[in-house]
């Protein structure tokens, strides 16, 4: 197994560390510490439950350069009472992913028939997304819903950045607060076996930085997998949006996934149509204006 980067060694002991401090006493049969509190294992529970020495679990939240096996990081798992997803992120973190993404170059840019493909996507809002989620590219019906994404720097059109940072965001999405914590624990899932790639510490440490909530979020350690789910939204123009959120992998580009907003009521679908008739308007009025 190939060695892990400190900062996945330092993601594991955190997640390790916040996963005990919620475990229900009482499922595991365990008394209560306190009146007041009814979950939370110490680490020498953990490591009795889990068939562990306790130096070694400690060695484990303390992000030593130790190399765990499989089965070890099972038994904590079934302690912690960790779901699917938490127990693969473990793994993932200690290097027993099926496709070690952190030793992969990640996909930068779209490539051009990902690009065609959201031209064909023209009634839907679709963009690409990168794994450290920068946006790289999008269509027309995108850049009417979200107008910013064309305007903002390059170094800035990342899409948990602009969750996070950019007003015009957080007044299209009336339920901000959910969405955001879904976008932040989808992102936690993903982000995991490339902690340690610069790319993904800069925008962290920026966003801690320059986002009050994401600093407070970031520290619960929640990870969730993408679903498919409905989104609303409210734009300026055309008023409140129902979409239906979807994402895909191109065939050949793994690690890039084209994100498409489909609507979810015929209401939708007409202020969708709108939008784009009120954008090209918009357009054709800046060129003929720029003209004379």
């Amino acid at each position: 197994m190939a060695a892990v980067a400190p900062d996945r060694r330092r993601e594991l002991g955190d997640f390790l560390r916040s996963r005990r401090t919620q475990v229900s006493r009482a499922e595991l049969g365990l008394p209560m510490l306190s009146p007041r509190s009814t979950s939370g294992l110490r680490r020498e529970e953990v490591s009795y439950l889990s068939g562990v020495s306790v130096t070694w679990y400690t060695w484990l939240e303390q992000a030593r350069d130790i190399h765990p096996s499989r089965h070890v990081l099972d038994a904590v798992a079934r302690t912690l009472r960790l779901s699917v997803r938490e127990r693969n992120y473990v793994l993932e973190l200690a290097g027993y992913s099926a496709t070690d993404l952190g030793n992969m170059p990640p996909t930068a840019t779209a490539p051009p028939h990902v690009h065609r493909l959201l031209d064909a996507l023209a009634e839907y809002p679709a963009y690409a997304i990168t794994p450290d989620w920068g946006i790289s590219a999008w269509n027309t019906a995108y850049e009417a819903l979200y107008p910013n994404v064309a305007t903002v720097p390059e170094d800035e059109r990342n899409l948990l950045w602009l969750v996070f940072t950019d007003p015009y965001v957080r007044a299209l999405l009336p339920d901000w607060d959910a969405d955001s914590r879904h976008f932040l624990a989808q992102f936690r899932a993903e982000a995991g076996p490339r902690l340690g790639d610069p790319a993904l510490t800069g925008l962290v440490s920026n966003l801690l930085t320059s986002s009050e909530v994401f600093a407070q979020r970031w520290d619960s350690h929640d990870i969730e997998p993408f679903t498919t789910r409905r989104r609303q939204f409210r734009h300026p123009k055309v008023g409140d949006l129902l979409l239906e959120h979807h994402r895909l992998a191109p065939s050949g580009e793994p690690d890039l996934h084209v994100v498409i907003y489909t609507p979810a009521t015929q209401t939708t679908r007409y202020r969708l149509g709108t939008l784009a008739a009120t954008t090209e308007e918009d357009v054709v009025g800046e060129a003929t204006s720029g003209s004379i």
